[in-house]
């Protein structure tokens, strides 16, 4: 699949989220859209609600800005992906999804950026600021401390 083909199915879906009579939800499902493949996808900003990703291969992909609400984003591969600013779906459909280092510690930070004053999830989030801590925008956002 080229960009243009891209294209054309999240223009497709973005009229089905809208309801138009054209529209066709985006079945993305086992698509390569990988570094390799499409030197990294540009989805930039893309609205992807209710998208079915599960399984693709996103690799390397711009996801910067992305809505997926929704998407299923199961054994989707998202290792080297730019996710920031997108809207990451915490539902069952978007478990077991392959991820780099780089968005294993940004979730970790954002996890331990919680204003939860439990004393369980306090040692949780302590055991792990360390490596929160890798976070590429932790210059920007703060360093994490221990409670």
């Amino acid at each position: 699949m080229n960009q243009e083909e891209l294209q054309k199915i999240l223009e497709a879906h973005k009229k089905w989220i809208n309801s138009e009579d054209d529209g066709v939800r985006a079945d993305l499902s086992e698509a390569n859209l990988s570094g390799a493949e499409l030197r990294g996808a540009d989805l930039s900003g893309a609205e992807l609600r209710g998208a079915n990703l599960r399984g693709a291969n996103l690799s390397d992909a711009d996801l910067s800005g992305a809505d997926l609400r929704g998407a299923n984003l199961s054994d989707a591969d998202l290792r080297g992906a730019n996710l920031d600013f997108s809207c990451w779906p915490l539902w069952c459909g978007s478990l077991a999804v392959k991820v780099c280092k780089r968005i294993a510690v940004q979730l970790a930070y954002h996890f331990c950026k919680l204003d939860c004053d439990d004393p369980e999830y306090i040692a949780a989030r302590n055991a792990i600021l360390d490596f929160a801590n890798q976070f590429h925008r932790v210059d920007e956002c703060g360093k994490l401390e221990k409670r």
